[in-house]
């Protein structure tokens, strides 16, 4: 079976990574309106009454009576309430249906953006776990909405979406398009169907124009088309189905060394423009390209790159034929059609050697064939195999050869009197099958005509001459003969194949290693330096990278090092940079410079530059080496592309959690500032009255109170700046635990504090300030979240490996899952009884400063009812060790 009609591995696996998923289907429209919640429901109500398991996780309806009246029927999952500031707002509750689990949920508004605090940014993210957990979503979209067409869709509209999802999630999703002609959408409008009649008028004068519509409603149906039309060639090469399922057109594009290649990329292009059909301009390697020269070499680049540069796939294909090539080229692509040249080649040409125009019509079967004429004079290149690399062989080649036909004219010799006459030609097959094999065909001719005389001369009778007296003797020397051409046929096509075999696989091998290091890096510096590493060594030359700056390009990374390039050299490096296409030596631009600088292109523009020269200041690149370069500028593009695309997201990841700290602190401050100040001053407006020692203990409470919180606030700041100043003495834990149930007692009212620390503990090596901090926010929380009327417990205890130190309560306790949590800033746990006033700093600085002191610190909970339980490890490095010391249990 050929490889051609097997499945393709990459569709076997992208099956395979479905499987235990939910299924995605989403309903695409041109623009809100045109109905995609109300088909949504429609959809989810018939297979409702099919008998499908189906709950509403959102479902927008805009105060649409037509579509309130679907949600009516529907189990609807109650939305999480999330606060921001100051407003609350209604969220998907993505655990709430994780723990009903449905067959189907219908989730409206895919791009939809979570309010800070949710678990995932956006709503896709929360699909795409439900996804995850095997279960189905229907779901809803404008084609606004998907992030390749965002810039299309702003330049006509002048309107840019800010909410957007990434085109894989179309890539995996059933689509079903709801569509209506942009007059009925527009009367809809104007009925109030759509928005209230102040922003339906606003809407008509700028987003709905009929114009802004037909071009929506076009991207929608295109951009649906192809998402099927992708899941159809997916589907097929995971199954080996046969045909070319023409539902949409693909163009291939043959291309050659011929000058006039350029001419078929360009009809190629006008050709897929008016199809609007994606097209590949393919080069299929044969033995041929051993012979091309420089000039053949870079003419095919050339040519390959303009292909590139029109919008084309590129590919270079090894194959024995031209046209077997092409063929299953094709057949793989699922390509309706080709587009070839016709070369000037004479009649005799074409009778000695055959037409690839001609075979590919035959054997294309229902692929339409472009045969467009070349311009120049008539070819006379004899097609693969004809041309062989060595074919007149070297001097040894025919020495070892005729050493071979005298080694079994001597065994013949020998044994002609213990066998047959007959069976003496047959030793002579050995040299002229080992020559053939070995050196080619004109080598084994040779080892066939040598044999025929050695045969002739020294064993047929007369012997000594070379003429012939038996007729049937005439067989053996043609059977020589026939064997040579033969043989050397096989074997020069078996080693055509080995040779191609072996350099796609060193290509292969070297893009695979490239990958790889490029993987491997986890910062911008360690990429730049592996790109420049790896087309260095995979090239035999010396690079460099230049990144753009506000003052223009910066060289950012060389090997081997360099300091600084000369001003022709930056100059073709921005040209480069600027015009997106090769500048220096060995390009058409610029060419005085010693270095040829290529542009990093991705789909965001280009991001950088690499240059690359000769120790020996000649030609940068062999034409040899021309497409694994482009291989390899093509995975540095998507590896600098993936890592700044991380950065970004890096950044955006940075800036969502500073929002979320200074929502936090925002919220804390707010509480925690303005309750015991309102506290204060409405104490000291009594106390002008009614003066009164109460009064004025409740004031020195409230004011201790917000002197703590400050104090935390400070705390957490030198904690996060790294700016601790420690002073590590011998500390003995019972006066620091005393000390710190001292300054909390206000906070530990109504509970009796237990001491558990033997007195042979031995002291510690700690900075007394930070311990006590640490002490103070631990007792504080307990006494805040403690059950009234329960005892607190501070237990310290020694193992052979640390000190324990414990602060117990008899509270709620910690919710499993969220122990390593709670030592987050500014987190008070939701969703259990521990949430209670305060800002949630004092577990984040008890973290940090333990953590300074060469400290760690856990939560957990214990006893029965479980309490939370804080506990603090004291390392043996830091313990003291005393003659007296006994272990305690």
């Amino acid at each position: 079976m050929n490889d051609i009609d097997r499945p393709s591995p990459e569709a076997l696996l992208r099956h395979a990574a479905q499987e235990g998923r939910g299924r995605l289907k989403v309903f695409l429209g041109a623009a809100p309106g045109v109905g995609k919640t109300w088909e949504m429901l429609d959809d989810g109500r018939q297979r409702k009454e099919a008998g499908v398991d189906v709950v509403i996780g959102v479902v927008e309806t805009h105060g649409r009576r037509e579509t309130e009246v679907l949600v009516h029927g529907y189990e609807i999952i109650p939305r999480r309430q999330v606060d921001h500031q100051g407003h609350s707002l209604g969220e998907m509750d993505i655990d709430a249906i994780l723990e009903r689990h449905p067959r189907l949920v219908l989730v409206d508004e895919l791009a939809h953006t979570n309010a800070p605090g949710s678990r995932h940014p956006k709503r896709y993210q929360d699909v795409e776990e439900l996804l995850d957990a095997g279960i189905d979503v229907y779901s809803t979209l404008n084609i606004q909405h998907v992030e390749s067409l965002n810039d299309i869709v702003a330049s006509f509209t002048r309107v840019r979406v800010r909410e957007t999802v990434p085109d894989s999630i179309l890539e995996r999703a059933e689509i079903e398009v709801v569509d209506i002609p942009p007059d009925e959408l527009i009367e809809r409008l104007k009925e109030g169907k759509v928005y209230i009649p102040e922003e339906a008028s606003r809407a008509l004068g700028h987003f709905f124009s009929k114009s802004n519509l037909t071009a929506l409603r076009e991207l929608a149906l295109r951009r649906a088309a192809q998402a099927v039309d992708a899941q159809m060639l997916d589907h097929v090469r995971a199954h080996a189905l046969a045909g070319s399922f023409a539902v949409g057109e693909r163009l291939v594009v043959a291309v050659s060394e011929q000058a006039h290649a350029t001419g078929l990329v360009r009809a190629g292009k006008r050709l897929a423009d008016a199809l609007r059909a994606p097209w590949t301009a393919v080069h299929i390697e044969t033995r041929r390209d051993e012979h091309f020269s420089d000039a053949d070499r870079r003419q095919l680049a050339d040519t390959l790159a303009l292909a590139s540069r029109l919008g084309a796939s590129t590919a270079s294909i090894p194959a024995a034929d031209v046209v077997e090539g092409l063929r299953h080229f094709a057949r793989d692509a699922h390509a309706t059609q080709i587009v070839i040249g016709k070369s000037h080649r004479s009649r005799w040409f074409e009778l000695r050697h055959g037409s690839v125009v001609d075979r590919l019509v035959r054997i294309t079967g229902q692929v339409a064939v472009h045969v467009l004429p070349s311009e120049g004079p008539a070819q006379e290149t004899p097609p693969q195999g004809s041309r062989l690399p060595g074919r007149k062989g070297r001097g040894s080649d025919y020495g070892w050869t005729l050493a071979m036909v005298v080694l079994m004219t001597a065994i013949g010799r020998l044994l002609l009197e213990i066998i047959d006459l007959g069976n003496i030609s047959l030793l002579y097959l050995v040299p002229v099958m080992f020559a053939a094999a070995t050196f080619g065909l004109r080598a084994g001719l040779f080892a066939g005509i040598a044999s025929s005389l050695a045969y002739n001369f020294f064993f047929l009778p007369p012997t000594g001459t070379l003429s012939v007296n038996n007729p049937e003797n005439i067989v053996s020397i043609l059977v020589l003969l026939g064997v040579a051409i033969v043989t050397s046929q096989f074997a020069a096509g078996v080693r055509a194949q080995a040779d191609l075999a072996g350099s796609s696989a060193r290509q292969n091998a070297a893009l695979a290693s490239f990958s790889r290091q490029l993987t491997a890096s986890t910062s911008q510096e360690e990429l730049m330096h592996a790109i420049c590493a790896e087309v260095g060594r995979l090239l035999d030359v010396r690079t460099v990278l230049l990144l753009p700056s506000a003052g223009g390009l910066v060289l950012s990374a060389a090997v081997p090092p360099e300091d600084r390039l000369e001003d022709i050299e930056r100059a073709a490096a921005q040209w480069a940079m600027d015009n997106e296409q090769p500048a220096g030596r060995g390009s058409t631009t610029l060419t005085a410079s010693d270095w040829l600088f290529h542009p990093l292109r991705t789909s965001r523009g280009v991001l950088g530059v690499l240059g690359m020269a000769r120790e020996d200041a000649g030609e940068p690149l062999r034409s040899d080496q021309v497409p694994l370069l482009m291989s390899l500028l093509d995975q540095a593009s998507i590896a600098f592309d993936r890592m700044a695309l991380e950065e970004e997201t890096l950044k955006a990841r940075q800036i969502g959690e500073r929002d979320r700290l200074r929502s936090a602190l925002l919220s804390s401050v707010s509480h925690d500032l303005r309750t015991p100040i309102t506290t204060i001053l409405s104490a000291a407006q009594e106390m002008k009255l009614h003066p009164s020692p109460a009064l004025a203990d409740t004031v020195e409470t409230e004011a201790r109170r917000l002197n703590r919180f400050v104090a935390n606030l400070l705390d957490m700041v030198r904690v996060e700046a790294g700016a601790l100043p420690m002073t590590p003495e011998a500390t003995d834990l019972f006066d620091a635990v005393a000390g710190a149930v001292h300054d909390t007692r206000t906070s530990l009212a109504g509970h009796e504090v237990v001491v558990d620390i033997s007195p042979t503990i031995p002291l510690v090596r700690l900075d007394p300030v930070l311990l006590h901090h640490c002490l103070i926010n631990l007792l504080d929380n307990a006494g805040r979240y403690a059950d009234p009327g329960t005892p607190i417990t501070v237990r310290g205890r020694r193992t052979p490996d640390a000190i324990l130190l414990s602060v117990v309560d008899q509270g709620p306790g910690i919710p499993a899952g969220q122990e390593t949590r709670v030592f987050e800033t500014f987190t008070r746990l939701e969703g259990s009884d521990r949430v209670r006033h305060g800002t949630g700093l004092g577990l984040a600085i008890v973290k940090g400063f333990a953590e300074a002191m060469g400290l760690s610190v856990e939560a957990g909970n214990e006893g029965d009812p479980p309490g939370a339980c804080f506990t603090i490890h004291i390392p043996p490095t830091l313990i003291i060790p005393h003659p007296d010391n006994r272990k305690l249990s």
